[in-house]
């Protein structure tokens, strides 16, 4: 426990968020559920304060830098956390913001998807079986929701 703690505290000295991703399943299988919270809160701080630094300096997160790829990865999670808790609001300003860091196209499209249902107050359960192709979801690999069944109408447009 002593090792992995150490592992941790140096991932999170680095800033280092993919370390922590990495390190994720050893997490799990040592620590009680507020001692994960704690970890998982760290994991966000990295990545907002990367967020923070991105959209200071102009710059838009490359999937395929590491860090560039877990901190949206956790954006991502602490959006999907927002909505279907039931704060579709923030969840949507969240979805915007990630959207437009993010370098990868078809990233930036799912997330105006995400969006749009949050906008269109769409419960996310509903979102999930309405409009996610959860099996094509699930074969992609990807770490967000990324294929979906039909688009979510918007003022007229499409998502």
């Amino acid at each position: 426990m002593d090792e992995l703690k150490e592992k941790i505290y140096n991932a999170q000295a680095a800033g280092d968020i993919a370390a922590l991703y990495v390190l994720e399943a050893s997490a799990h299988e040592t620590f009680d559920d507020d001692t994960l919270m704690a970890y998982y809160a760290n994991i966000l701080d990295l990545a907002l304060e990367r967020m923070t630094n991105a959209l200071e300096n102009l710059e838009r997160l490359d999937m395929n830098e590491v860090q560039d790829f877990a901190t949206l990865r956790a954006l991502y999670e602490y959006a999907i956390e927002h909505y279907s808790a039931g704060s579709a609001h923030d969840a949507s300003a969240l979805f915007e913001v990630i959207g437009g860091l993010s370098k990868d196209e078809p990233f930036n499209e799912a997330m105006k998807m995400h969006r749009a249902a949050c906008d269109a107050k769409i419960p996310f359960d509903d979102f999930i079986d309405e409009y996610v192709n959860m099996k094509a979801v699930q074969e992609s690999g990807k770490f967000y929701i990324g294929e979906f069944k039909k688009c979510i109408e918007t003022t007229g447009e499409t998502a």
